[in-house]
């Protein structure tokens, strides 16, 4: 009885089993048939690529779940250029292309009433080549101040780093130190570059991505860097107090007159002299 009773349990379970996959079969099966294709990317492309029929493939998307923007039909995306780093297998999004008619090239990743100005730079000013397309950097300039000492100011922030050198590609593990930075502005930061780097040296400070707070700094000057913390006490200034002496004359006496001369007559009478003056 006992075996019997176990026999059916195996054979109940199994027919359980068989009953859950055919289920899940089925309902795959009306997934799948319910889905449509989707366009994603055949390779890893940069900005300003233009599409071609061998980059795009298309792989099947379940219905109601796709993207808003997604393309069905490959050959709608034929010489559209990206604006954006696009992976291999995502899926390529209207707002990740250019205008239609967008020529391939630096210039269809320019955001519309942005211009691009290229600064040369060193090692140093470019980050150690650590300013790569896509970072954000903040721009100073060294130059001096309206009483001829030296004075650096940050005069850009959040800039976006579009080429370095002549390539807008990114590869964050291949930092690569060039001398010239392509960089996006808007046309009075065009015109505020173009007079920094004409009156002093620029350097670039490479800035967090996600850091949206703007700053406002004074500058830093040579006495900053020699007393950082104002340490050092000025010797009191010395203060002259002029006191008005006011001095009076005083009347001086009269010298008595001389007394005009007399004549006088001595009297000698015995032992006693005496004398008489008229």
């Amino acid at each position: 009885m006992k075996n019997t009773r176990a026999i059916v349990m195996l054979v109940i379970a199994v027919l359980l089993g068989l009953v859950a996959v055919g289920v899940a079969v089925q309902w795959l099966g009306d997934k799948q048939g319910a889905g449509h294709k989707v366009a994603v990317a055949a390779r890893d492309m940069q900005p300003g690529t233009e599409l071609t029929a061998d980059a795009v493939t298309t792989i099947d998307w379940p219905a109601g779940e796709s993207p808003a923007g997604t393309f069905s039909n490959p050959a709608q995306l034929n010489s559209r250029v990206l604006k954006t780093v696009v992976a291999r297998g995502e899926p390529l999004l209207e707002n990740k292309l250019a205008p239609v008619g967008t020529r391939g090239g630096l210039s269809s990743v320019i955001d519309p009433g942005k211009r691009a100005i290229t600064v040369r730079v060193n090692e140093v000013v470019g980050v150690a080549g650590f300013a790569l397309p896509g970072n954000y950097v903040d721009i100073l300039v060294n130059t001096q101040d309206e009483q001829q000492k030296p004075v650096s100011k940050i005069v850009l922030e959040k800039i976006l780093v579009l080429a370095v050198a002549q390539e807008s590609t990114r590869d964050e593990t291949k930092p690569k130190v060039v001398d010239a930075v392509t960089l996006e502005v808007t046309p009075e930061e065009a015109e505020s570059l173009d007079l920094a780097r004409s009156i002093g040296t620029l350097s670039l400070a490479l800035r967090n991505q996600m850091d949206q707070e703007p700053i406002q700094t004074a500058g830093a000057r040579r006495r900053d860097l020699l007393d950082p913390n104002g340490s050092v006490e000025k010797a009191p200034a010395t203060k002259v107090v002029v006191k008005r002496v006011v001095v009076r004359s005083r009347p001086v006496a009269a010298a008595p007159k001389p007394l005009s001369p007399s004549e006088k007559i001595e009297i000698i009478k015995g032992l006693n002299r005496s004398e008489v003056e008229f």
